[in-house]
């Protein structure tokens, strides 16, 4: 193999396997060790520089960087890291004066953001900044989208919402609520704005059309059902209710009935559980509170009696699941009626976007989407960029965060007639962590202790009211112990091939075996000889140059890794040490500095 490159950031980021997991590609190993050192505040602010809102991400992310969390595997749990999140947001100062601030002189450029939810937001945080007039369009009388409409108070209490989002819209943009569009080829005719961003989500919930549908009031669309609770049009439900769907969406339905008086309350899913959309925590979250979740149920038909649902008829299903955990489009075996009070769909969401004329140049596909490039966020009518679930279909927040600093970057480029294709790469800074011959700046201790478990209000309070938040945030004692549960994964292994005398010391004292020190080959040999064969395709191996001695190749398997720093620690010529690994990331801050400098250097 040839010797890796380690001079562009992908090898190292690549590493950290949670911040690349992370759409919006947040330094999490970073403000772990902040919070350890109880830097509160600083944690909070990095977190704030990429996923804009760390109160409520802390909250209610989807956690992809859970799944990959290197932790996961040394033993069974990933480290907590949303929930540590939210210890940086609870217990931070007032950072109110650290914000970025709008100037005083704009720049002469105006935008148009549709929708107050957290793809507009995050445009508006990163063009404030730059002198942008921004004007923000919301339907509704209240910020927040779906995350103050779909997500319920229990979960996300309202003054979060409120307070990171008010950071963002008292930096100078005009919001305009009870705003809606009604037409985007009059907003675009007679707005005067050099660029619009489409950030309204999948407002549409899907429709079940069975028999008896549309024969009673008692079956509901589940994201509509979750919004006239939060502006409390809805204040009660049936004893027994039914939820179609097994998403993170069924899973607020189910719990929010049980907190408006339900008392018999079941999920039918379609699929086994192996199937399930919704995240693990979230059926945990159900389960905990009662509600039974039952598998391998398809809806066939809704029971009206002299106007009134009194059940739903069921298919019962059976699945084979091949070798490679495919499932098949099952075998009916019976038919089972299930009765019930109403019903809740929540089986999905799509866009809506009849205030788009279709002819004024933005292409949709044939599920009447709009054609949206992935990195520039700019449809087919140059101008006008879409973020969120508005672009490609419902996701989560953190990928609506990641959508609107990349649009951001597009509409910066576009109102100064540059490319919006050409944009800065990302960037890397190695710094050595080493404070002495044995001693290093971070906590290298590899702690085996288990995730902690968050506390919760207790089950017979917790139905009271709406509003009260079940998660209570970790104690200071559980914080102590989960950030050390953090492997430093972003403290990089680096290797200096022409210092090494091939002693073996590091190879003998690496306690997970991920070191090796053999003749070179070609990939697929190179990883069956190693000390532990390296078995994850996904993560590459780092190979070094030739060493000095003998011409040997010094080899590394990054899965194996724990970052203990032994290996730096105990070799006698410095050829490892332990290097902090930033991945810098471009903002439309950033594209403008450049931007500026070019100008500069060109007269």
């Amino acid at each position: 193999m040839k010797p890796t490159d380690t001079s562009k950031p992908d090898y190292y980021h690549k590493v950290v396997d949670c911040q690349w997991a992370c759409p919006a590609h947040t330094d999490v190993p970073n403000y772990i060790r902040l919070i350890a050192q109880g830097q509160f505040s600083d944690a909070y602010m990095l977190n704030r520089e990429s996923n804009v809102f760390p109160g409520i991400l802390g909250r209610v992310c989807d956690r992809p960087c859970e799944p990959a969390c290197r932790r996961g595997r040394v033993e069974d749990k990933p480290v907590a890291i949303c929930r540590l999140k939210r210890v940086a947001a609870d217990h931070r100062d007032d950072i109110r004066h650290r914000l970025p601030q709008a100037p005083a002189q704009k720049n002469g450029k105006k935008v148009a953001l549709i929708g107050a939810g957290c793809a507009s937001l995050t445009v508006a945080n990163d063009l404030l900044p730059l002198g942008y007039d921004v004007t923000i369009f919301e339907q509704l009388d209240t910020t927040g989208g779906l995350m103050r409409t779909n997500i319920p108070q229990f979960r996300l209490p309202p003054e979060v919402l409120d307070e990171e989002i008010g950071y963002i819209v008292d930096m100078g943009a005009e919001l305009l609520l009870d705003h809606p569009i009604d037409s985007m080829k009059q907003l675009l005719d007679d707005g005067g704005f050099d660029a619009v961003f489409v950030g309204t989500g999948a407002p549409r919930g899907k429709e079940l059309e069975l028999p008896g549908r549309h024969d009673t009031g008692n079956i509901y669309i589940g994201i509509d059902w979750l919004e006239s609770v939060a502006f409390e049009h809805v204040k009660e439900i049936g004893e027994r209710v039914l939820i179609i769907g097994v998403g993170n969406t069924a899973m607020d339905c189910c719990r929010t009935s049980l907190r408006l008086g339900a008392r018999d309350v079941k999920v039918m899913a379609r699929k086994p559980r192996g199937f399930f959309k919704a995240s693990a925590w979230e059926l945990e979250d159900a389960e905990e509170e009662n509600v039974e979740i039952i598998v391998n149920h398809s809806p066939k038909e809704f029971v009206i009696e002299n106007g009134k649902l009194i059940g739903m008829k069921f298919d019962l299903m059976e699945y084979n699941v091949d070798e490679r955990g495919g499932i098949d489009r099952g075998t009916v075996v019976g038919e089972k009626m299930i009765p019930c009070d109403d019903v809740i769909l929540a089986i999905g969401q799509d866009n809506a976007f009849p205030w788009i004329e279709r002819a004024i140049g933005i292409e949709f596909d044939k599920w009447d989407c709009p054609v949206v490039d992935e990195t520039t966020m700019m449809c087919s009518r140059e101008g006008v960029f879409f973020g969120g679930d508005s672009a490609f279909g419902p996701k989560n927040i953190i990928w609506a965060v990641a959508h609107g600093h990349e649009a951001a970057i597009s509409m910066h480029k576009y109102c100064h007639d540059e490319s919006v294709t050409q944009r800065l790469p990302h960037g890397m800074n190695l710094a050595s962590q080493k404070m002495g011959m044995h001693e290093w700046s971070f906590s290298n201790y590899y702690d085996p202790a288990e995730r902690r478990l968050m506390p919760h209000v207790d089950l017979r309070e917790r139905f009271k009211k709406l509003d009260i938040e079940v998660e209570l945030g970790f104690t200071a004692e559980q914080t102590l112990l989960e950030v050390e549960r953090c492997l430093n994964c972003d403290i990089q292994t680096v290797f200096t091939a022409n210092l090494c005398i091939e002693c073996d010391a590091c190879v003998d004292v690496c306690p997970v075996k991920c070191l090796t020190i053999t003749e070179n080959g070609d990939e697929e040999d190179l990883r069956s000889r190693l000390s532990a064969p390296a078995e994850n395709p996904e993560q590459a191996i780092y190979v070094s140059e030739d060493l000095p001695q003998t011409g040997r190749v010094m080899v590394k398997d990054e899965d194996l890794c724990v970052h203990c720093s032994l290996c730096a620690e105990r070799c006698p010529t410095g050829a490892w040490d332990m290097q902090k690994s930033e991945l810098l990331i471009p903002y439309a801050r950033d594209e403008e500095e450049a931007s500026r400098m070019g100008q500069a250097e060109a007269s």
